[in-house]
């Protein structure tokens, strides 16, 4: 049985919806399962705009079937490659014979890697960055975005309606609840939290090319966004706009502190715990997050959302405790940048995790310690306290520097 949703008079949308994927990519949790969108338009010529994965393909061709009414395909657009959008793409080329697929030549490339023994090229209209094309009464404009998040992206624009297919930008986690449009939701409530954790887990290391890519879209007047997971935007496009200039510069959303933990006793989890409440009394925000305990994608857009990041680990086995050093070492294969970092340490008889960590927060961009580590040795007493208060007022001074 057929689910569409039109978005306008010669758009819809034909995806697919899959409410049982619990991780995306395998790594990254879901809270609510997740969309594969794909569009067709009707505009005198049969356009479709990607494909789905394999887990939403029934309904992703039934929905095809009845856009197409019994009419060839025409065309085939093809924005990213990854196969959560392109695994039945051989499929739908292979049973509309006649349909060109529209590339660039690092898609085309993908392609035949993707699928061996297929070659697709003498039906391949290959495009370069800039490139203008008329299907039927619509003329589409090609803007290459390499490395947002693969280096192959490249967006399409619809001249005749306003339309930005915005290949993997702009999208969000989560899967739809009723109307396909952004504007349904809450902004801050229904859909911020999951587009930022999307955004900093899955594009967060390409800061750089997503400004190239926005500052390339901004030139145009956009007056909806239909990227490939989640929500469409025709309503204040702004709000999702400003939010990845501002991850895509590293630039944080909060002067706070975020507390990125890991506590085997309780000992070092309490440590963190005063420092939250040493920076209250100073009116500084900030949050906690145990490294055994969250999902690293929580602790990856907690990183890009604060200014400040204290690291409080243990010892464990000479070194870091090994949940924050995964996370840290998370941050710094997703580009984190531009931040300060501070330390506080425990160990019963060789604290040794602070002369282990500082090393990685040193060696991102752009990044900075501030004051004095913390040694806890057990569970702490009067000079841990004393500590924790200078660590607390040398965060608040950086802040106020600022």
């Amino acid at each position: 049985m057929y689910n569409i949703r039109k978005l306008t008079d010669d758009l819809t949308w034909i995806g697919g919806i899959d409410r049982k994927i619990q991780k995306f990519e395998n790594v990254y949790k879901l809270n609510s399962g997740m969309n594969y969108n794909s569009y067709f338009l009707d505009c005198g010529a049969t356009v479709l705009f990607d494909t789905v994965g394999s887990e939403t393909a029934d309904i992703f061709f039934e929905n095809l079937e009845y856009c197409l009414a019994g009419r060839t395909l025409d065309y085939v657009v093809v924005h990213h490659m990854e196969p959560d959008h392109s695994a039945t793409l051989a499929e739908v080329l292979d049973a509309n014979a006649d349909a060109k697929v529209i590339v660039n030549a690092k898609t085309l490339q993908f392609i035949s890697q993707f699928f061996p023994g297929k070659d697709y090229s003498a039906r391949a209209v290959v495009v370069k960055d800039g490139d203008e094309l008329t299907l039927g009464d619509h003329k589409l404009r090609f803007v290459f975005a390499p490395m947002v998040h693969w280096p192959e992206v490249m967006l399409s624009f619809d001249e005749t309606e306003g339309i930005l297919f915005s290949a993997d930008a702009f999208g969000s986690y989560g899967a739809i609840n009723g109307s396909i449009f952004a504007d349904g939701k809450d902004f801050e409530k229904d859909l911020l939290g999951e587009a930022r954790r999307y955004y900093t887990n899955i594009v967060g290391k390409y800061g750089m090319q997503t400004v190239a890519a926005i500052n390339k879209a901004s030139q145009l007047d956009i007056k909806m966004i239909c990227p490939l997971h989640s929500y469409v935007w025709r309503k204040d496009i702004d709000k999702i706009i400003n939010c990845y200039k501002t991850w895509g510069s590293y630039t944080p959303e909060v002067e706070g502190v975020f507390i990125l933990t890991g506590s085997i006793y309780g000992h070092t989890a309490n440590a963190a715990e005063v420092l939250m409440t040493e920076l209250d009394k100073r009116g500084i925000d900030s949050v906690i997050l145990d490294a055994s305990a969250t999902d690293i994608s929580d602790i990856i857009a907690a990183a890009f959302t604060y200014s400040h990041i204290v690291i409080a680990t243990p010892t464990y086995n000479n070194n870091v405790y090994s949940p924050v050093e995964h996370a840290v070492r998370e941050l710094a294969a997703h580009g984190l940048t531009a931040r300060s970092f501070s330390v506080i340490e425990n160990g019963t008889w060789a604290p040794s995790a602070a002369k282990n960590i500082l090393p990685l927060l040193e060696g991102l961009k752009n990044c900075k310690i501030t004051g004095e580590t913390v040694t806890i040795k057990s569970s702490g007493n009067d000079a841990t306290r004393h500590g924790i208060e200078a660590l607390a007022e040398a965060i608040d001074n950086d802040i106020r520097n600022k």
